[in-house]
């Protein structure tokens, strides 16, 4: 069984993927160093494995010279992976809609329809076709929605259309994520 609490694992996957779509050059060093200081308190180690890109989270223990040994390795069910890219299984997708939903709420009532809306629809955009929360998106993701899925798949007013931006940039503040940087050429 893992020694990490869910909490500490789902920690450093969102720093992970902050560390990955940092635009600041800066940035990645930092959130990375939050991780390890995050996993030290157990006990472990991060390295995300590039043939798969997977979280590999395990007892630090395993390590010499930056090395995992397969000597130490003693229970492999002491390791978490954690997929980074690609979609998951129904139970991920609850987790994930759960946590949007709560998101889209908090923007709707603090500032209004139209922002809940856009929320809303970024949201299932991150949900349905990533299986992601949207604090985890891409600036990749943030272009596609932006260019493509918002205007074809979300029927926005123009009220919408003029407040997508600051739609989410207000649901990103709700998570407390920085929004990921992305070019608007519209």
């Amino acid at each position: 069984m893992a020694e990490l609490p869910d909490d500490v694992v789902r920690e450093a996957e969102r720093l992970t993927r902050r560390a990955r779509n940092a635009v600041d050059e800066n940035e990645p060093a930092a959130y990375e160093e939050r991780r390890t200081d995050l996993l030290d308190a157990f006990g472990y180690a991060a390295r995300v494995r590039p043939e798969d890109d997977a979280l590999v989270l395990h007892p630090a223990e395993w390590v010499v010279d930056g090395t995992i040994r397969v000597d130490r390795v003693d229970d492999t069910d002491r390791a978490v992976e954690v997929p980074l890219s690609g979609g998951g299984d129904e139970d991920d997708w609850e987790a994930v809609e759960a946590h949007n939903a709560a998101a889209v709420e908090r923007v709707a009532e603090t500032h209004g329809e139209i922002h809940g809306a856009n929320a809303r629809a970024f949201a299932d955009f991150m949900g349905n076709h990533h299986v992601r929360r949207v604090d985890d998106a891409t600036p990749a993701e943030i272009e596609v929605f932006l260019e493509e899925y918002f205007p074809r798949n979300a029927w926005p007013s123009r009220e919408q259309k003029t407040a997508v931006l600051e739609s989410l940039e207000l649901l990103f503040d709700v998570v407390d994520a920085d929004v990921p940087g992305f070019t608007d050429d519209r």
